[in-house]
């Protein structure tokens, strides 16, 4: 696990090589940035550290680097991005590299090297031999997104390094204001820590002072008073939204996003599947098909087609018409209402 390997760098156990891959560029980013602020002070990082892509240059260029000794200090740490011979996606990389240079280093990397491969690929080409071969050597880091649990571990982890306690409570409100998104996680979740410096603790009333909503989360407190039948209070969420210059068919298109999400939800779940299953078929985050999954409970079946029909012809309204945006989802929210 990612938190496990990144409590080792912060022990300063280091390994020679790390593979870093996958799409959650947060994770793979942080982990770069650790493992450079770790194993070299400010004074060694321009004399130690190098960054290639190989994409534009050869891996020999690179694995000669990595045999060099440090001009300055004990280790040096070589970053080397987008090696698509890892991977079977089509790439623009024309580059001649020499893997069979690359397999000797790693059979025997410099022992005052950290050479970071940093691929960001959802899936690497098992098939390959130097694939095969990085697994078995490397510090496999897959950057795939958190559950929940393991989201909610990775914000107390984050707080608690700011000497701040996090509320259960408070955690669960703040990924329903904010969604999954490490980047804007990791910028709430440092904002609070900084507002919480005497109290040393984050609970639900901070993180409600404190957090702005999302488009997102607007959108789904919107579809909550819809369904509440709060048909002035979604109209009011609406009209602060035009307010912040969000595009109505921006807005449009998230609730038909939404609505479908929970529409799937609902059919997955009459089939059997768990919500960690209707994530992975989804291709989203099991946080969101939880939330979905608590919204799909308060429609019927009946009730979800009409308002996929309804959505369906706002949008080519919205799309071929001449009505006014803003008015058409205006009346929309009116039919919504049950």
């Amino acid at each position: 696990m990612v938190l496990d390997i990144w409590n080792k760098i912060k022990k300063r156990e280091f390994a020679p090589i790390y593979l870093l891959y996958g799409t959650e560029a947060f994770l793979i980013n942080e982990t770069k940035q650790l493992l450079l602020n770790t194993v070299l002070n400010e004074e060694e990082k321009d004399f130690n550290f190098s960054t290639y892509d190989l994409t534009e240059t050869p891996i020999d260029a690179a694995l000669e680097d990595a045999e060099t000794l440090p001009f300055f200090g004990d280790r040096k740490v070589i970053f080397l991005h987008n090696p698509s011979f890892l991977t079977a996606e089509k790439t623009k990389d024309k580059i001649d590299h020499n893997i069979s240079k690359f397999e000797s280093y790693l059979k025997e990397p410099a022992p005052y090297t950290v050479l970071v491969i940093s691929a960001p690929y959802e899936k690497l080409d098992e098939r390959k031999k130097i694939t095969k071969e990085i697994k078995r050597t490397a510090q496999v880091v897959e950057a795939k997104r958190l559950n929940e649990y393991e989201l909610k571990n990775w914000m107390k982890d984050r707080a608690k390094g700011n000497g701040i306690v996090f509320d259960p409570e408070a955690l669960e409100l703040l990924i329903t204001l904010v969604g999954t998104n490490m980047f804007m996680l990791t910028s709430e979740v440092d904002k609070l820590a900084l507002y919480a410096a005497d109290e040393k603790q984050i609970d639900s009333a901070l993180v409600e002072k404190l957090v702005a909503r999302s488009l997102e989360q607007n959108i789904f407190t919107l579809i909550e008073k819809v369904v509440q039948r709060k048909l002035e209070d979604a109209l009011r969420i609406y009209y602060d939204l035009l307010k912040q210059n969000e595009e109505p068919i921006k807005i449009l298109a998230l609730l038909a996003g939404q609505f479908r999400l929970i529409y799937q939800v609902k059919e997955l779940s009459r089939r059997g599947y768990g919500q960690q299953q209707i994530a992975s078929y989804l291709k989203t985050h099991p946080f969101r098909v939880k939330l979905a999954a608590g919204q799909a409970n308060k429609f019927t079946d009946e009730e979800l087609m009409n308002l996929m029909a309804l959505l369906a012809d706002a949008d080519y309204q919205m799309k071929t018409g001449g009505m006014n945006k803003s008015l058409l989802v205006e009346m929309l929210l009116f039919k919504l209402k049950r």
